[in-house]
Parts: structure tokens; C-alpha cells; sequence
């Protein structure tokens, strides 16, 4: 691990999981690695026309970065909150870094991930009275959600004002939000055609609002690059992120069904969020991949910790947690000790929480989950942009390995077809139009 962290500030312990995953047989996954990897950067795997984001310091031109830094510089002088107007990957990527990050993660709020009357409603009393820009992010500009939703809280911005506070990250070329946008005259950023929504984290879908919440976009991108430049080698015993995705097909092949993300820290829930759309998305296909499911330890000990000790052994589990850098917070020695925590005081509740860690990691592989840890050597910028990286290519060779198009997401577009005809959307079928008669039973 120390090895690592001279490289990079991302170390994988992998010690728990023997004996379902060893050595031997991640020395074993080498050529199946190499020729993902040929294909990856050769542009000849599936869906290369969705690799943009190989290599991070070449995603955005340097005097675009600029332009954002402005623009973000400039909102936040000038409002109060950000509203982000998004789905899946056009605010994933910047809520998990914002929530981990932010020092007032609050200045940024979201709109555009549901369709719920009570969230959009709730969400308007909380805004009123503030001072809004609104950042709405769509290639297309009619997705569903957040068309319906910028639809309901642009008006949060005065006309006099929405030129200025409301920005448009859209397509380059076509689309109903570039039109809207340009007629308003508002500020627009691309949604690169060669990035993937779920991918898009470090171009400007991402990086405007993670801009505009303080934090450093330069320190993010340099920590990218440093992953990127660790992993162009295809060893999986040198390469974190490729020796990542050989234990997760070791695990798949041999009986996993359920990949479990797992931390300690309240603020890494939506890197977790992020996460289980990364791979979902990326490797849920033809009836093939780990399911991706997230916990929020020490809380979901207490619920779903009882199936993992003790349920289907159809789980392996990947902790992330943070080494270094936690605040000081020390428990107090109480008089009389009602509580009998004595034997703590004076103990810093980082320290507390790191025993939780060790204690449920060696207790879950003694219940027959294997599972490794990924360790940040503290949560700063540069490494959450390493581990932004870590996990995109892991996610492309691991796809590739299983023999799937990581880039695409066909499936999607089901629910959409099913929900477009119960709409009556035009050119969609008959409104209200179902498969099946619905039959309900009445108690």
C-alpha cells in the first residue's frame, strides 16, 4: 500500500479477499487485461466512439477551463444558491465530488433526478426569496425529468436576470436547450459527443457546479491525469485500477452475484450514488454483470448488516475509506461513567470509526464475504479526482473483460417507450395505452 501512495493517493488492500480471489489468478487475468486494454485505447472495442474521457487532461481545452472558472467565479459572487437541472450522469458525478468536498455543500441544490410533485414543491418554498442560478444539463433538452422540472423552477430567475444566472451545458450543435439558450442569450458549455453521461464528471457537465462550490477544479483534473498516467500500464499487480476490475471478474465468474460499496464517512454516500451508476449502467447487459448496491456504515450495520454477515453468499464487498486528514474530535471522560465509555476517553472518534472498519471488514470474511478495501490517503481534490479516473477505466476494461459495450445503455430507453405511450406523447401510441391489465386486490 505505501507503494501506492508514493504513486498515487489511492491504495487497494486486498488481503480478505483470499482465498476467493489469489494472486495466482489475478496473474492469470494478464492477456484477457492487455487485449482490453488494446482495445480500449485502440478504439476498437464497443462503443469507442464514447471514449473521450481516456484521457482526462485533454477533455476540456485550457482556455475553456478558464471560461468556467469565470463563470462559476462569477455566480458565486453574484447568487446565493446553485440549482443543478439533471439526470444520471448530468449530476452524479458533480454531487458525489460536492457532497464529499464542499465546505457549504448546501450552495448547490438539485432538481431534474425525480418527478416528484412533493421534492419540486418543497424545493421552490426552500429557494424563494434567494438568489438562484440555475446550471441545466441535457444534450438533448427534452429528457423528461429535468425538462419537467426546469419547466416549473426557471421562473426562480426574473427574466431581467436569466440571461445572466441561468447557464445551459448542452449539445454543441443541436437540441431543444441549445435553442432555448441561445434565443435567452445565456452563458452554454458542451456536453462532449464523445462522453458518456455517466463518464461526463470531469468535462464541464461536472466541473462548472463543482467550480462554483469552492472547490478546485485544477487540483481535481491533475489528480485524473496522475491516475491516468499510473494506469497506462496493463500489469494488474502494479495497476490498481485494472487489478480492481480482475478481482471483480474473478468474483463474478466464480458465483458473486452483488458487489456491496461500502464507507464509514457519512460524505462519501454519493460517491457511492455515482458509483452504482457507473457500473449499472456500464455492465447490466445481455444478462450479464455485478449488481452494484451501496451502504452507509456504521448506520446500515444495524439493518442490512445481519444479511451480510449472515445471508445468501452471493456478496463481495469493496470498503472505501479515508486514512488520513479527519477532523480532530476527541471523546470526553464523563464523572461518573453511566454510560461506560471511560474506556474511550480521551480517544479521537476518527480512531473509533477506523476499529468499526477493521472489526466489520475481518468479521464479514469471516461470514464468507470476500472483500478489499480502497483506501484514500485523504479526501482532497486531487484524490478524488484519482479515484474518478480509477473507477472509469476500472469500469471500461472490467465491461470489456465481460464482453459487454460499457458505453452504451440501451436498456434505458425502455422504461421511457412504456412511460412516453401512458403519456400519450406524440407519435408515442394511444394515451393511457398498457400492456397488461392491471388487477388489484382489495383487503
Amino acid at each position: 500500500m505505501a507503494d501506492y501512495f508514493n504513486k498515487l493517493p489511492i491504495a487497494i488492500d486486498a488481503a480478505y479477499l483470499e482465498p476467493n480471489v489469489m494472486q495466482e489468478m489475478i496473474e492469470g487475468k494478464r492477456d484477457e487485461i492487455a487485449a482490453a486494454d488494446n482495445a480500449l485505447r485502440s478504439g476498437t472495442c464497443p462503443g469507442a466512439e464514447f471514449i473521450g474521457w481516456l484521457k482526462p487532461g485533454e477533455i476540456l481545452a485550457p482556455d475553456e477551463i478558464a471560461r468556467i472558472k469565470l463563470t462559476a467565479a462569477k455566480l458565486a459572487h453574484e447568487t446565493d444558491i446553485m440549482l443543478v437541472i439533471g439526470i444520471g450522469g448530468s449530476y452524479l458525478g458533480a454531487r458525489a465530488i460536492i457532497e464529499a468536498l464542499a465546505k457549504d455543500p448546501g450552495k448547490v441544490v438539485y432538481a431534474g433526478q425525480n418527478i416528484s410533485a412533493d421534492y419540486l414543491t418543497k424545493l421552490k418554498v426552500q429557494l424563494k426569496g434567494k438568489r438562484i442560478a440555475i446550471n441545466v444539463i441535457s444534450k438533448s433538452g427534452t429528457t423528461t425529468e429535468p425538462a419537467i422540472a426546469f419547466r416549473i423552477l426557471k421562473d426562480l430567475v426574473s427574466d431581467e436576470l436569466a440571461t445572466e444566472m441561468i447557464v445551459a451545458t448542452t449539445d454543441v450543435n443541436k437540441g431543444a436547450l441549445l435553442k432555448m439558450a441561445t434565443d435567452a442569450g445565456c452563458e452554454k458549455f458542451v456536453v462532449p459527443d464523445d462522453i458518456g453521461g455517466r463518464f461526463s464528471a470531469l468535462s464541464a457537465v461536472g466541473i462548472l457546479p463543482i467550480a462554483y462550490a469552492g472547490i478546485s477544479i485544477d487540483s481535481l483534473l491533475q489528480g485524473a491525469s496522475a491516475c491516468a498516467a499510473l494506469c497506462a500500464n496493463t500489469d494488474p499487480l502494479t495497476n490498481p485500477a485494472y487489478f480492481y476490475a480482475a478481482a471483480r471478474n474473478i468474483l463474478y465468474n466464480n458465483g458473486i452475484a452483488i458487489e456491496l460499496m461500502a464507507s464509514f464517512e457519512p460524505r462519501l454516500h454519493f460517491i457511492a450514488e455515482w458509483w452504482k451508476q457507473l457500473f449499472g449502467e456500464s455492465e447490466g447487459k445481455n444478462h450479464k454483470g455485478l449488481f452494484p448496491a451501496a451502504v452507509d456504515y456504521t448506520t446500515d450495520l444495524h439493518s442490512l448488516g445481519q444479511y451480510v454477515q449472515e445471508g445468501r453468499r452471493i456478496i463481495a464487498e469493496t470498503f472505501l475509506m479515508i486514512d488520513e486528514g479527519e477532523p480532530s474530535l476527541t471523546i470526553p471522560v464523563s464523572e461518573k461513567n453511566i454510560d461506560g465509555l471511560n474506556y474511550l476517553a480521551g480517544r479521537e472518534v476518527s480512531w473509533v470509526n477506523q476499529k468499526a472498519y477493521e472489526a466489520t471488514s475481518k468479521a464479514h470474511r469471516d461470514g464468507g464475504v470476500p472483500n478489499m478495501t480502497i483506501h484514500l490517503k485523504k479526501l482532497d481534490a486531487t484524490a478524488l479526482g484519482a479515484l474518478i479516473y480509477f473507477f472509469e477505466i476500472a469500469c471500461a476494461i472490467s465491461g470489456l473483460m465481460l464482453g459487454v459495450n460499457p458505453f452504451d445503455q440501451p436498456g434505458v430507453e425502455a422504461y421511457k417507450k412504456e412511460m412516453f405511450n401512458l403519456l400519450g406523447k406524440p407519435g408515442c401510441g394511444e394515451a393511457g395505452e398498457s400492456a397488461i391489465e392491471r388487477k388489484f386486490i382489495s383487503f
